[in-house]
């Protein structure tokens, strides 16, 4: 049978939410997460954009020097030529791509403005992949933007296309939620069966259905022969009412009745990461985590009335599914009720060196402190806040790279 994989899309879809948005070194600390989870693929950006470019440039050295293995660092644009020439032009190492364009006849109508037909969206689509390959790609996803409201011929016919031209995956978009767990299945099944060819799965929670969309998808990809990758974002943060959620959608596939040992994922995935993620993913986005989000709400694991209190004291599963060590919580978190000292971005040297030695980094001189503080500095200027520890260490440790992260690309620059 095939297999499921993740696909994260925290810093491409989630970052473009309305009102929220992540730091450069943020999204970075999100791509190690995600690669210590054992996530197959980070979305980490937007190669055409000027101010990505350093930001993806340094995160493909990290890449090179393993920090950021095995998992794929894959680039979001637009199917068209000219997005494809300028994401090579301004990440000349970039490998993994997901090209994405509209197939629905509104959007097609809505968008193009009756400019363009089906065949015009296909055309496009085979010309961005055949110059992605020949500028070196070594994997290329093709989206079909709103294909819940895209004809299956039409489906069939573009997806047929991308496979006959060297796409590695279709990527199925219920770019509105408007799909359910039945629709989605016979809709992927059919085209995992008819084109053959592995699916990505990528859902909207409009109607509060993403992660039942996802697995259904996927169960519809394998049932019809095909690897099934599925994408998420961390607690669910997306455009409107948001994507499948990262941990929910594990949850969903190891936990569940009826996939459980049955439908597997192709890389494990540590949930002992899950807790430490989702905290971070909140901080950095300044959002709560919800107080009943599956695993990581502060209700997941609470029991008030009598009779779940009893039952979970006598054994935890009558009222737990699993445990909460599994998501890594269960550790007492502290926080300063006296003299705080914080590294922000007018600190000094002398309390900077006092929260690094807490977190026992040692640096051999004071210049060297020196240049990490104000590298701590400019980075506490763009996410305009505290930095957490992961932050912190992430900079001592590859103040280069940390550098390059911090620095936004001039309009000016070619």
């Amino acid at each position: 049978m095939g297999k499921i994989y993740i696909i994260d899309v925290t810093n491409r879809d989630g970052v473009q939410t309305a009102r929220l948005g992540l730091s450069k070194l943020e999204k970075t600390i999100m791509n190690i997460y995600l690669n210590e989870m054992g996530v197959f693929q980070s979305e980490f950006g937007f190669p055409t954009t000027k101010h990505e470019t350093y930001y993806l440039q340094a995160n493909l050295e990290l890449a090179e020097m393993g920090v950021l293995k095995p998992i794929h660092l894959g680039g979001w644009l637009r199917a068209t030529v000219g997005d494809v020439k300028t994401a090579f032009k301004y990440v000349p190492g970039i490998k993994h791509l997901n090209i994405s364009i509209s197939t629905s006849d509104q959007m097609i109508q809505g968008k193009f403005l009756g400019r363009k037909t089906r065949d015009d969206i296909i055309q496009m689509m085979v010309e961005a992949l055949e110059v992605a390959r020949s500028l070196g790609a070594e994997t290329v996803g093709v989206n079909a933007e709103d294909a819940s409201r895209t004809g299956l011929d039409f489906l069939l016919k573009f997806a047929a296309a991308a496979k006959e031209h060297g796409a590695i995956r279709f990527r199925y978009c219920d770019t509105l939620g408007y799909d359910s767990p039945f629709s989605i299945y016979e809709t992927i099944r059919a085209i995992a069966e008819n084109v053959g060819m592995p699916i990505e799965i990528h859902c909207h929670g409009d109607l509060g259905m993403a992660v039942a969309s996802s697995i259904a998808g996927a169960k519809g990809a394998i049932d019809g022969g095909q690897d099934a990758y599925i994408n998420t974002t961390v607690n669910g943060i997306g455009e409107r009412a948001g994507n499948a959620d990262l941990v929910a959608t594990v949850l969903a596939i190891t936990k569940s009745k009826g996939f459980e040992g049955k439908y597997e994922l192709g890389m494990p995935i540590d949930m002992s990461k899950s807790w430490e993620i989702a905290k971070f993913a909140s901080y950095a986005f300044g959002v709560p985590i919800p107080i009943n989000q599956p695993g990581v709400g502060a209700n997941a694991f609470a029991h008030e009335s009598g009779i779940h209190a009893d039952g979970v004291l006598k054994d935890p599963q009558n009222y737990e599914l699993y445990s909460y060590t599994e998501l890594g919580r269960g550790e007492t978190e502290l926080v300063e009720t006296g003299r705080e000292i914080c590294a922000g971005e007018y600190g000094g040297i002398s309390g900077f060196s006092h929260v690094m030695g807490k977190m026992e980094v040692e640096f051999t001189s004071e210049e060297d402190a020196e240049k990490i503080l104000e590298l701590v500095r400019y980075a506490n200027v763009t996410a305009q806040k505290p930095l957490v520890e992961k932050e912190l260490l992430f900079i001592a440790e590859y103040p280069d790279i940390a550098r390059k992260l911090l620095t936004l690309r001039p309009l000016d620059v070619p």
